[in-house]
């Protein structure tokens, strides 16, 4: 098969590749609803040691990096509450953290979450969160430009490969919500 975007020696329908996904990913991509069906989703094989997005578009073309979108795990807290919630952004931009998560989760203080706090809940490795198969009581915050993109390149779950999604699907994750803003240069 070959790839919606990007040029990738090796491309399947993800639900073809449940094997070499994550549990809670390949959970997700079993239970996959929505208008867009499961088998747009594709996983393509990558090299983790260009899991990294500058140095991922680099090795798989410049192209990729205004269609790659990061998938950020933030802590909002207020009193002694803790919400966990994931921010997907273009990855030429960066997470507004401070404004619109913040007002979002309706925190006093949102901050990046601690690495192993981030691994550990979601069940997927650092550098390769992916906003598929994060846990169904999370928001997922999307930047509406994410939404707008044909494909999107993100995250598998594994620092080794990466999933092909389009951008409408990220708008039916159980969770999101679309924001404007959310992205900024």
């Amino acid at each position: 098969m070959r790839a919606p975007i990007g040029h990738f020696d090796q491309a399947a329908p993800a639900p073809d590749r449940l094997d070499v996904l994550t549990r809670p990913v390949a959970d997700a991509v079993r239970n996959w609803r929505g208008s867009v069906p499961a088998d747009q989703i594709v996983y393509v094989d990558t090299d983790p040691q260009w899991a990294d997005t500058a140095v991922f578009v680099e090795h798989y073309g410049q192209e990729l990096l205004e269609r790659s979108a990061n998938c950020v795990v933030v802590a909002g807290r207020r009193g002694g509450e803790t919400t966990l919630a994931a921010c997907v952004v273009l990855s030429t931009t960066r997470v507004d953290v401070n404004g619109t998560v913040r007002r979002q989760l309706g925190a006093r203080k949102a901050s990046f979450a601690a690495m192993d706090m981030a691994t550990g809940e979601t069940g997927m490795e650092y550098g390769g969160i992916t906003p598929i198969g994060l846990p169904d009581d999370w928001p997922v915050l999307v930047d509406s430009a994410v939404v707008d993109l044909p494909y999107v390149l993100v995250g598998s779950g594994r620092r080794r490969g990466k999933l092909l999604v389009p951008g409408k699907a990220f708008a039916e994750l159980p969770g999101a919500v679309v924001l404007e803003g959310l992205g900024i240069a």
